[in-house]
């Protein structure tokens, strides 16, 4: 379920990586935590530089970072100054940890075939009523980008099924145009999402 090309992205590039994007937090971060109660739990997928966590954190949130890269992790806690775990998506076993799982433009990297079990696993580390973030690059097939990465590139419907199929219930979805790392302009899915029971 770990792609060997995109973590070595990763492990190699984060010096670069992590200084080449602003401070500032994701653009859908505050309105997914305003869903949120006030001092609940957050489990961060793919947390990468740090800038997300560090918002999190600022609100009042307790956040458990985590990052499948060593190297990413390590730059997260030069920057800001926070724990992050070391841990790939096929890693996660939580069981009703988490009040709500962030996981911005990080699970797209995950092979079509292996999405249904990390989405169950997400689902499983959830308590009953918690809350999940995603955001994704649209597109027609799995590829790589031009930066060798992984990418699923899934089209909207069948994202959307495979996040029903989940049992998940879709509460809002966003598709916006967004430049990826490697400069190509798309179409992007952001999807906030809920566990019912």
């Amino acid at each position: 379920m770990s792609d060997p090309a995109t973590l070595a992205f990763y492990e190699e590039q984060a010096q670069h990586y992590t200084t080449s994007f602003g401070q500032r937090p994701s653009r859908h971060l505050d309105g997914f935590l305003d869903r949120l109660a006030p001092g609940c739990t957050i489990l961060e997928l793919g947390c990468g530089g740090g800038r997300d966590t560090t918002r999190m954190i600022e609100r009042g949130f307790v956040v458990d970072a985590t990052d499948g890269s060593a190297a990413m992790a390590a730059k997260a806690r030069e920057r800001f100054g926070i724990a992050v775990r070391r841990m790939r998506f096929d890693e996660l076993d939580a069981e009703a940890d988490y009040d709500a799982v962030w996981a911005n433009a990080c699970l797209l990297h995950v092979a079509r075939i292996d999405l249904p079990a990390v989405l169950g696993a997400i689902h499983r580390a959830l308590k009953p009523g918690a809350w999940h973030f995603a955001s994704y690059k649209l597109g027609d097939g799995e590829g790589r980008d031009l930066l060798g990465r992984l990418n699923n590139f899934p089209d909207r419907p069948w994202l959307e099924d495979a996040y029903r199929k989940a049992s998940f219930t879709i509460v809002e979805s966003e598709q916006f145009r967004g430049e990826g790392a490697d400069g190509t302009l798309r179409d992007w899915l952001a999807l906030a999402v809920r566990k019912e029971q």
